[in-house]
């Protein structure tokens, strides 16, 4: 499936997937069917590989050194949707109760025009397709090689024990990431309303999160592609345990703390998956790349659901505090995978 999604055609065929889901989710709202509802949010979330799959997509012609920053070209066109989304829940609620749908499916009617558009814009402007034309350049390549034979076959052998582990620590770096950055900002929210703060309030701190997320990617690909993936990727591990020391001791009524700590919760992630997601494409043949790919995000989408799952758990046990402290030390393992990485590679030299 993940294969399909990287070509125009397909990435248009699961925008569209994603379309009718939302449309599901809203006949299922208005005539109270729980088996549509259902229906309806797994069409949604199957279709939700073609965003994840878009920043990978936004490496295919790039060069090596120019990696991070195109993934991170393709993150930060998703900021404004991003940030705007939790802000529109009123007013497509608003929009909803105009048409007579039930106020809470109001956001699947901005979703159902948002996909059917991107799907046109992807079939009638994406082409020719980046990947084919990649795959197209990298055979030619191949078959160059071939012809001159001036590849050694111990050479290989070691660019593919080195590609090997660069999947390996991009992999661990995303899930990482993922599962600190969804545990903590799953259950900010509950420890907000527990300590008296309003929607408004939650809304405003889970919208510069996102924010955080997204709206730095320019300046972060450009400081992986010139600074290295490792170190970034150490970087990023540093910030989520500055979030989860700050989120843990900030007063509970504090929105300020809240805002800087879950601010830097969204840099942290931000800086990660950019980071993980360049040495994913750099240790991977474009004959394959896809299909490692969505292998990858598949694991990083479970990592996060995992996350989220565990926090509530935690919080139920102990407290928001003891999440957040976890949350951080979790992340500050990546320091001694990225040491291990960067020792073997040595070695291997």
């Amino acid at each position: 499936m993940i294969r399909s999604v990287r070509s125009t055609n397909g990435a248009r065929n699961w925008l569209l997937v994603r379309g009718v889901g939302a449309i599901i989710v809203i006949y299922a709202a208005v005539s109270n069917s729980v088996i549509l509802l259902f229906l309806g949010l797994l069409l949604n979330g199957a279709g939700n590989a073609t965003n994840l799959q878009a920043r990978y997509a936004g490496t295919d012609l790039a060069k090596p050194k120019q990696r991070a920053t195109a993934i991170s070209m393709a993150m930060v066109a998703t900021t404004f949707g991003a940030v705007a989304g939790p802000n529109l829940v009123n007013v497509m609620g608003d929009v909803a109760d105009s048409f007579g749908v039930p106020t809470l499916a109001g956001p699947f009617i901005l979703a159902t025009v948002a996909y059917l558009l991107a799907g046109f814009i992807f079939f009638v402007f994406l082409r020719p397709d980046p990947f084919l034309v990649a795959k197209a350049i990298v055979k030619q390549e191949a078959d160059h090689e071939k012809h001159n034979h001036s590849a050694k076959t111990t050479e290989k052998q070691l660019m593919s024990t080195i590609a090997k582990r660069g999947i390996i620590v991009g992999t661990t770096v995303m899930v990482l990431t993922q599962m600190v950055m969804v545990a903590i900002m799953t259950m900010t929210p509950v420890h907000m309303q527990h300590h008296g703060h309003g929607l408004q309030e939650i809304g405003l701190v889970i919208s510069i999160h996102i924010g955080a997320m997204y709206l730095p990617s320019l300046v972060t690909g450009v400081l992986v592609d010139k600074l290295g993936r490792t170190t970034m990727s150490v970087t990023s591990g540093v910030i989520l345990l500055s979030a989860g020391l700050l989120a843990a001791v900030a007063p509970g009524d504090s929105l300020a703390v809240l805002i800087i700590a879950l601010a830097l919760l969204g840099l942290g992630w931000n800086l990660g998956l950019i980071s993980g997601t360049a040495m994913i494409v750099d240790a991977t043949h474009p004959a394959t790349r896809a299909k490692t790919q969505g292998t990858i995000d598949v694991l990083v989408g479970l990592s996060g659901a995992a996350g989220g799952a565990l926090s509530g758990m935690v919080v139920a046990q102990s407290s928001y505090a003891t999440l957040s402290l976890a949350g951080g030390t979790l992340a500050l393992a990546l320091v001694p995978v990225m040491i291990w990485y960067l020792k073997k590679n040595a070695r291997a030299s």
